[in-house]
């Protein structure tokens, strides 16, 4: 697989945030409408963009970390995850302007990188 232009995306919250406070805030009424918003919103930007997905991840769990010092439980802003494809890495940072994560739901950020590497060739 090449991946000239093949770009990983990953979604960062904050989850003490303001934005994460109020979305704690609302009732769940108020919470179950916001999520139908933004799960339509979601479902509508997968479908604009299914010719540039080239694997749709989702979201992401608790962290466990490993290092020199063991194994520990830790706190990290990341949410989800999803790859793209897109002629530049510029390109692939503009498909997620007013992504509906931070339009809708309490997301802070997506940051896009370029894979340098794929799998291995067979």
């Amino acid at each position: 697989m090449s991946t000239d232009s093949t770009y990983l995306a990953v979604f960062l919250s904050n989850k003490t945030s303001p934005r994460w406070r109020a979305w704690y805030a609302m009732s769940d009424d108020e919470r179950r409408a916001k999520d139908k918003e933004g799960l339509d919103a979601l479902v509508a930007w997968d479908e604009k963009h299914r010719d540039v997905i080239v694997y749709q991840g989702g979201p992401l769990g608790k962290t466990k970390r490993t290092s020199p010092d063991g194994i520990a439980d830790v706190v990290n802003e990341l949410t989800v995850f999803i790859v793209v494809r897109a002629a530049s890495h510029e390109a692939a940072a503009k498909l997620f302007e007013n992504h509906p994560h931070f339009t809708i739901f309490p997301c802070d950020a997506v940051d896009v990188m370029p894979l340098l590497s794929g799998p291995p060739e067979t």
